[in-house]
């Protein structure tokens, strides 16, 4: 019986030293992190979200907005966005002629009607037409992009068209340079046949590629990529 009392004893001194070690290394531990001893372990790196890029089309669309704002700021008294009509976007169309580098003849001037006139004149720089043009239909779909309704939109009236079409044909005649929409023809069935095989070609080209390890992008593809990129490459100061 003394025997087990005695090794109950051992048991007890010995889980008292060890919970004794314990709480001074754990206080050490603390104390020289206080100190700056020991650095505290690294936590692990979070995600980071990288936005992917604007095409050209919606960082011009972004900063047509932000300068069509600041001009309704600037507006002399300010004017709000809900109070903006038709007659303000002409309003802003013509401040954009301030910084325009198309010549425009006007009917006095010798070189009216002609394309490529020998040398200057005094004519008036204003915006192209095709810039005008591109312009209102980006501030159109950056309207109802910002809550704006469509039956409500300025950059849709009936005066803002009018308005281009005008500038459109004063432009073509002062000058000499027909702007004519090129008509859509329908493709002949030997035309579709042909789409149809490139198509197909261009698929196995690409599952070809993965099977090999690689990536072979078909030529197709690569147009029809630009021509997604050529959207918006009008400037908006021409």
């Amino acid at each position: 019986m003394s025997a087990a009392v005695a090794a109950a004893a051992a048991a007890a001194i010995m889980s008292c030293n060890s919970a004794r070690s314990s709480g001074s290394s754990g206080a050490s531990r603390s104390h020289q992190l206080q100190k700056g001893l020991l650095l505290p372990s690294p936590s692990p790196p979070s995600p980071i979200s990288i936005p992917l890029p604007l095409s050209r089309y919606e960082s011009q669309k972004r900063r047509d907005w932000n300068t069509f704002g600041q001009y309704l700021r600037n507006h002399r008294p300010p004017l709000a966005l809900a109070r903006c009509s038709g007659a303000h976007v002409l309003e802003f169309l013509r401040y954009l002629d301030q910084f325009g580098k198309t010549k425009v003849h006007s009917e006095n001037c010798p070189f009216f009607g002609h394309p490529h006139p020998p040398c200057p004149c005094s004519c008036p720089l204003k915006q192209a037409w095709g810039s005008l043009d591109a312009l209102i239909g980006r501030l159109r779909a950056a309207f109802e992009e910002n809550g704006g309704l469509p039956e409500t939109n300025p950059f849709g009236a009936r005066a803002v068209r009018l308005y281009l079409r005008e500038v459109r044909d004063a432009q073509s005649k002062a000058r000499g340079i027909a702007y004519e929409k090129k008509k859509r023809k329908n493709p002949t069935p030997q035309q579709q046949q042909q789409k149809l095989q490139t198509a197909g070609n261009g698929t196995y080209q690409v599952q070809q590629g993965i099977s090999n390890g690689g990536y072979v992008v078909p030529r197709n593809a690569l147009s029809d990529e630009a021509a997604v990129l050529g959207v918006g490459d009008v400037p908006v100061f021409n």
